[in-house]
């Protein structure tokens, strides 16, 4: 009896040193295919070209509420001028342009947050990556907005990083802390010391269906970054005042805001309003492109985030029929922003990109900051006539988006609710092996 009991010992440990070798083969497959797969996104978005982005000495420069002009110049010849050149590193000095006109676009660009794929970061909860290359642009996309509305809350919308400029004084030195705040809360790591950062967005993506290395669609963000920084408010006193509101079913309604803006102190929070749309079927149509781009001429506007199908882009502003925007598909490594004085320089872009309207994906996001009650009183007041295309009649069935007095609980049918915060979104969930995402439009830049 002995005998066997000791050989079913026997057969009982070899079958679970087995299942244990089993699990500790498929545990290594699964990081040999993450490594794989990390490197090859690293040599995809790792590239580095020289680009020149050309801009029209004849029309303005529109950048979320700012109009910038070439014909600023003081000099008499601008031929010299009809070109930016500039590095994709965000690293190497501008080419020399002249006139304030330009130069307050290159300045008001350059202080924008650029939030791209990062690589070596600590493994996201519940998966082996270490990157978010080749499916995190979109969660990018909408860091870079909610980042904007940020430092319109704590800087101000006229606040200007100068990389070259030494601090000077205690201003300086207050916006300069405001500025790395602000960045390190989107730091690469789960963390709340970095409430926004793509691991606790992840996370909390998980309550729309998501996974790590799922792609998300523009709706599915805006429901993302509501989620990320209603948590942060429960660990960070600074979100106390923010408010984020996102339409459903492409409909704001007023008194769901106010009830969520206006508290019983009498106080008013500070509101990033985000509005999915989808404007359009399987193509965007340019009826409403004069109303897209009459948007990123508010003051308010926070910018927009959509793309090209498959490839996020984050838009903050045009000239004529093209769209300038904030690129995330450049890896870079990650930056330990709690370090003291870390780098700035990888979060901030100097390519200024364009794209023509018409290659727009349909679905996308727009984002508004309003800073006060007046804002927003003043916002339901005059946005309605940006929303329908010029020329089209007055009971045009189909404007950007809608305004409701009410509040969305009188209004709305619940049980159809799930629909519209899972909203339809192949063209981003499906990656199309023919696409890629870092190709070169080669009607905007020219290779040198």
């Amino acid at each position: 009896m002995s005998t066997v009991k000791v050989e079913n010992q026997k057969a009982t440990g070899s079958k679970e040193n087995g299942r244990d070798g089993s699990d500790d083969l498929l545990d290594l497959k699964g990081k040999v295919e993450s490594r794989l797969l990390s490197m090859w996104n690293n040599v995809k978005f790792g590239w580095t070209v020289k680009l020149k982005t050309s801009f029209s000495k004849e029309s303005p420069v529109w950048l979320l509420g700012r109009c910038y002009h070439r014909k600023l110049s003081p000099t008499g010849s601008l031929e010299s001028s009809t070109e930016i050149g500039t590095e994709a590193t965000a690293h190497q000095p501008m080419e020399q342009i002249y006139g304030e006109g330009i130069e307050g676009f290159k300045s008001d660009f350059i202080s924008k947050l650029w939030m791209t794929y990062r690589r070596e970061f600590p493994t996201m909860s519940g998966s082996t990556f270490t990157t978010d290359c080749g499916w995190g642009c979109m969660l990018r996309s909408g860091q870079m907005m909610l980042a904007q509305a940020l430092v319109c809350h704590f800087l101000g919308r006229s606040w200007r990083w100068c990389p070259e400029k030494t601090i000077q004084n205690a201003r300086e030195f207050q916006e300069d802390c405001l500025h790395r705040m602000i960045v390190k809360w989107f730091g690469d790591k789960s963390s709340v010391n970095s409430p926004l950062s793509i691991h606790n967005m992840v996370t909390l993506g998980a309550t729309l269906g998501k996974k790590p290395g799922d792609w998300y669609g523009p709706a599915s963000v805006a429901h993302c970054l509501k989620a990320v920084v209603k948590a942060a408010s429960k660990e960070n006193y600074e979100f106390d005042s923010i408010e984020v509101y996102v339409a459903q079913d492409s409909t704001v309604y007023v008194q769901d805001v106010y009830s969520n803006c206006h508290l019983p102190n009498g106080s008013w929070k500070s509101l990033i309003l985000l509005v999915p749309v989808k404007l359009g079927t399987d193509k965007f149509n340019l009826t409403y492109g004069p109303c897209l781009t009459s948007l990123l001429t508010l003051d308010f506007c926070i910018g927009i985030i959509g793309g090209r199908p498959k490839h996020s882009l984050y838009f903050i502003g045009y000239q004529d029929d093209r769209l300038i925007h904030l690129d995330p598909h450049y890896c870079q490594e990650m930056v330990d922003v709690w370090q003291p004085n870390f780098s700035l320089q990888t979060f901030h872009c100097r390519s200024p990109r364009k794209m023509p309207l018409s290659k727009m994906d349909p679905s996308c996001c727009i984002g508004f900051y309003l800073a006060t009650q007046h804002d927003f009183e003043t916002f339901v007041n005059v946005i309605t006539s940006f929303l329908i295309p010029q020329g089209v009649s007055a009971n045009f069935e189909y404007p950007m988006f809608t305004l409701h007095s009410g509040s969305s609980s009188t209004v709305l049918d619940f049980p159809r609710m799930r629909h519209s915060i899972y909203e339809t979104e192949q063209n981003w969930v499906t990656p199309n092996l023919n696409d890629s995402d870092t190709d070169i439009e080669s009607e905007e830049f020219v290779l040198i």
